[in-house]
């Protein structure tokens, strides 16, 4: 082990010993010892062979022994221990630029934050600003520090991955070398969590686009270059590979490279049963190419309807294909509106007259604006004297313009016991009520299903929120029986949020056939702290068509006045339940 290797070693222990609440004094021994050590221009092993390491200013007996045992085992017992009472997550929060072992404890103790996406999570809403020893630039600097450690992670959210394609592919059909182009991979299928940026481009003068693709702005560095096919990074940290190819072979090439694995091989067994052979550079009939405009030509060659790219996961996508029963999946423009938006009067930005005009500008009807409830402390949770404020305001919001309704709702925390935030007489005066866990996590399965049931079995809940609790690259899901989950929710009427947020993309899509099946209807929600997060519906709206969602599966393709009467109607119900 070299002596960078040992200090880097050190270094971690005298973080982990601080955040234990060790003696400082232990503490800034082993941060000494590690600088110590590093400048030393003789190896440690040297050093201990000839008995010299313990006579080191700096170093000292326990040190020493310390060292030595990491020279000989590689590992000390130590820090073995220290990394199993702070999980990966908690020492990967400690390599952030600025981000300490005290204030790593802070966001431990007061916000129970655990891990790199947990805290990139929580400033994006805003959770720093009032949290003592942090604020505004605070926030800001760890959200830099975390993208500059997520660029070496090699695996990126849907949400960080597909502008940057967009972007590469703007460039690319702008050039007069390129005749057509595509996003292709798992980006183009709409998967939660990418490797990579795939994209193929049809041109009769390849090396030119070449050329161009890999001198962009964007690349920081290209790893291949050639006429069929060039990869690079990205200032981001994300790869990307552009495949070229001559005009004709476009639809084969895009169909191939957009995958999946599991789609090709039951397609490919498909055509050879029919007497055809398909591959990345055509459809052949004994050898004799089948030309294909697009790829709905290679299908209808097959005797089977058009495939959307985000059902290629081989989940019965052929035989509905073949039987003409795919669903006609919902679109982004199908929308009317949205819920589950914060304001300024909890962790978010916007006031709700800024969400009116946002709403404009997309063109919704209306919004639902749901602040956390009381129990979110951390999160500026209204406390019951606050909701009249917040009710007035959202009425003038209203009275003032009649393009955009705003109905009035609560992101209610789920208590462990199952029951909703506020009494029934304050939960009875909101439109709706979107019912999350923000907390407890570590029930234990039947706990954490008892819990959600009983939530959705509350006459208030009119949404269950982001149902498993899952943040992606940060956190899984917390252990719950889903299918319980979804069939109490079917029983009730209670809508399934498919929270848009790219962090979250929460009910998993792997899911959403099931909820479908149920009767469940699905809320395409972006969970927005700021005007931006409405855009992420964008995502919410791919990952309902992944789960195979039509127009009719979701709540907020409604017009207001439908929306309106639906919420009244339960709101009444509830009412008389109580």
């Amino acid at each position: 082990m070299e002596n960078k290797e040992i200090a880097a070693v050190l270094n971690e222990i005298s973080q982990l010993l601080e955040l234990a609440g060790e003696n400082p004094f232990k503490v800034r021994a082993y941060a000494q010892g590690a600088r110590t050590i590093e400048i030393q221009d003789r190896p440690a092993v040297e050093l201990i062979s000839k008995g010299e390491l313990a006579r080191i200013k700096g170093i000292g007996a326990t040190l020493s022994q310390q060292i030595t045992e990491l020279v000989r085992d590689g590992e000390t017992a130590l820090h073995r221990d220290l990394q199993k009472k702070f999980p990966a997550g908690i020492r990967e929060m400690l390599r952030v630029p600025g981000l300490g072992p005290k204030k790593v404890k802070e966001l431990l103790e007061r916000l129970s934050i655990r891990s790199l996406g947990e805290l990139e999570y929580a400033c994006h809403e805003n959770r720093l600003v009032t949290l003592p020893g942090f604020g505004e630039k605070s926030q800001q600097n760890i959200l830099r520090g975390i993208e500059h450690l997520k660029k070496f992670q090699g695996r990126f959210l849907f949400g960080e991955a597909y502008p940057q394609a967009q972007e590469l592919l703007s460039s690319l059909v702008g050039h007069p070398a390129a005749s057509r182009g595509a996003i292709a991979g798992s980006l183009r299928r709409c998967k939660e969590i990418v490797k990579d940026i795939d994209l193929v481009a049809e041109s009769a003068r390849p090396g030119d686009l070449m050329d161009f693709f890999t001198s962009l702005p964007a690349v920081e560095e290209v790893l291949a270059q050639g006429t069929t096919k060039s990869a690079v990074r990205l200032r981001s940290g994300m790869q990307a590979d552009l495949r070229v190819v001559a005009p004709g072979a476009f639809p084969f090439a895009l169909h191939h490279f957009t995958g999946s694995k599991e789609h090709h091989i039951a397609l490919r067994s498909l055509a050879n049963d029919r007497g055809f052979k398909l591959n990345e550079y055509g459809l052949f009939r004994r050898e004799k190419p089948v030309s294909c405009r697009d790829e709905g030509d290679i299908y209808r060659r097959l005797g089977l309807d058009y495939i959307p790219p985000e059902l290629r996961e081989d989940w019965g996508e052929i035989a509905a294909a073949r039987e003409k029963t795919l669903p006609k999946l919902v679109e982004e423009k199908d929308l009317r509106g949205t819920f589950h938006l914060h304001t300024y009067r909890s962790d978010g930005s916007p006031t709700p007259d800024q969400w009116v005009q946002a709403a404009r500008e997309k063109g919704y009807g209306y919004l639902g604006l749901s602040d956390h409830s009381q129990s979110a402390a951390y999160a500026g949770g209204l406390k019951a004297e606050q909701l009249r404020a917040q009710e007035a305001e959202v009425r003038q919001a209203n009275g003032a313009q009649k393009e955009v309704r705003l109905f009035r709702g609560i992101e209610s925390d789920i208590r462990p016991d199952g029951s909703l935030d506020y009494p029934a007489q304050e939960l009875a005066r909101f439109d709706f009520i979107v019912a999350s866990v923000h907390s407890r996590f570590n029930l234990t399965e039947a706990e954490m299903t008892r819990r959600l049931v009983r939530a959705v079995e509350n006459p208030y809940t009119t949404m269950l929120g982001h149902p498993s609790g899952r943040l992606l690259l940060a956190r899984d899901g917390y252990p719950v029986d889903m299918d319980a989950v979804l069939e109490a929710a079917a029983r009730q009427g209670v809508i399934i949020e498919l929270n848009a947020n790219p962090h979250r993309l929460d009910l998993d899509w792997r899911l959403l056939k099931k909820a479908k099946s149920l009767g469940l209807r699905i809320a395409i929600n972006p969970d927005a702290h700021h005007l931006e997060g409405l855009a992420d519906v964008h995502y919410g709206v791919g990952i309902a068509r992944k789960g195979w969602l039509t127009k009719e599966d979701v709540f907020n393709t409604r017009e207001a006045g439908e929306v309106a009467d639906y919420l009244e109607k339960r709101r009444k119900r509830a009412g008389q339940k109580r």
